[in-house]
Parts: C-alpha cells; structure tokens; sequence
C-alpha cells in the first residue's frame, strides 16, 4: 500500500478553483495491484476532477501529472461504492425471502434499496470530496 497512485494527462478544462483532467491508461496499469477493482479499463480517457486554490494557473492543453493525496482513500472507495451496496444487496434479498416476499417484488426492492443507496452517494459526494483528494503537478 507504500505506491501512490499517480497518471499523466492532459488539462480538458477549468473552472473556478477546480482542474478537469483527461487521462488515458497507461501501460503501467497491467502491473498494478490494483487493476482489477480500480474501473479504468480499456483505453478509455477519464475525467478527474481536481480542486486546487491555484486552478488559474492551468492552461487548456497543458500536460499535467494527477496523483491521489493519500493511498488509504483507495480502499475507502472500494468499500463505498462496491462492498456496501453488495452488502445491502445481499441482505434485502435475503431479508426479502424471509418474510416470503414474492421473486419478483423481492428483486424490485433490492434493486430500489441499491439505487437509493446510490442517490444518496451521489447527494453526499461533496462529502466524499473532502476525503478523497488528487493533486495536481505540471510535467517538466
């Protein structure tokens, strides 16, 4: 858990105090510990969204390197968005089937329960943001 997870790209945008990154894998990728669970498949370009008091300093077009702040957020982020709704999907569905719910209302109120749990993610990201930070460094 010592590696820091860091990727170049190139700034897409700015606005106000926050950077809009675009990166791309990179081949690095196939050898980290990470690569199944981080959800950056593919060649794929991701934007990564970085708040910085020095955001006028970023030009458009400008090569960049994005890091995350500090590696125990990594693991925060797998739990919250992979292991907890795992969790209230299994135990509405099993609770669904305990109190002889029928199949069909049982898999409506365990996909309701998960998609609420994500609205709330969602309605609470500002939250998330305070906690799971990048930085943001131009490339010599």
């Amino acid at each position: 858990m010592g590696q820091t997870i860091q990727h170049r790209g190139i700034v897409e945008r700015t606005e106000g105090d926050r950077v809009f990154v675009s990166v791309e894998r990179q081949s690095a990728c196939a050898g980290c510990h990470a690569k199944g669970i981080c959800g950056n498949s593919g060649n794929e370009r991701r934007i990564i969204e970085v708040n910085t008091p020095y955001a006028t300093e970023f030009k458009v077009g400008e090569r960049v390197m994005v890091a995350l702040l500090r590696n125990s957020m990594g693991i925060s982020s797998i739990i919250w968005s992979y292991l907890v709704p795992l969790a209230l999907l299994l135990a509405t569905l099993f609770g669904a089937k305990y109190f002889n719910m029928a199949d069909g209302a049982a898999a409506v109120t365990t996909l309701a329960v998960v998609a609420l749990y994500y609205v709330g993610l969602y309605l609470f990201r500002r939250q998330f943001d305070k906690h799971i930070q990048f930085t943001i460094v131009k490339e010599q």
